[in-house]
């Protein structure tokens, strides 16, 4: 997810933070995130988003360690109706920052800069805190609690299938399955 290099993605400058003039300790950070951050990593599965990321920079003697903490919504269209709405997400990640001899973002809880950085780049853990907290199905909370009416949702209750009662007694059945079915009885005995 991330790319090989710093310099493979253009770089917001926004989102650099030149730590060689902050003092040691902790210092805070906020950014307001919507579209125009995500239409630079070419993402466009929101409609709209209303995110903010705060995040606490501690910066030691021999590294910096970087607390993500994102709060908002986006606003996607949901996966069973297309119906959009805004969803609410949270996500939060710890990133420790070393310095090495290159480049190195294999790790996705470290990061290590070559010696002599003087600015650590933070745009890529925003982006993938916020993209990993949408969940993998998206549903309208109407369809969930009944009260959201749509077309699509009446077409799919028309189509779905509707329960069967079965009367036990008089049901013809294969007798091919009875004997599958003694082979189970058999085996819990």
């Amino acid at each position: 997810m991330r790319p090989e290099t710093d310099d493979e993605m253009k770089q917001l400058k926004e989102y650099t933070i030149p730590f060689v003039g902050l003092k040691q300790g902790l210092h805070q950070f906020e950014y307001q995130i919507e579209n125009t951050f995500f239409e630079h990593f070419e993402y466009d599965e929101f409609n709209s988003s209303a995110v903010i990321v705060d995040m606490e920079f501690n910066k030691k003697t021999t590294m910096l360690e970087l607390q993500f903490k994102a709060t908002g919504t986006v606003n996607v269209n949901c996966d069973l109706t297309n119906e959009p709405f805004d969803l609410p997400i949270e996500n939060d990640i710890f990133l420790v920052v070393k310095f090495g001899d290159e480049y190195n973002n294999e790790n996705e809880e470290l990061l290590i800069i070559p010696y002599g950085s003087y600015e650590v780049n933070i745009q890529q853990y925003i982006y993938e805190l916020i993209v990993l907290a949408i969940p993998s199905k998206r549903v309208h909370p109407g369809v969930e609690n009944g009260t959201l009416e749509s077309d699509i949702l009446e077409r799919l209750e028309e189509l779905s299938p509707k329960e069967k009662t079965r009367v036990e007694n008089n049901e013809e059945t294969d007798p091919r399955w009875d004997k599958l079915k003694n082979l189970l009885n058999d085996k819990d005995k």
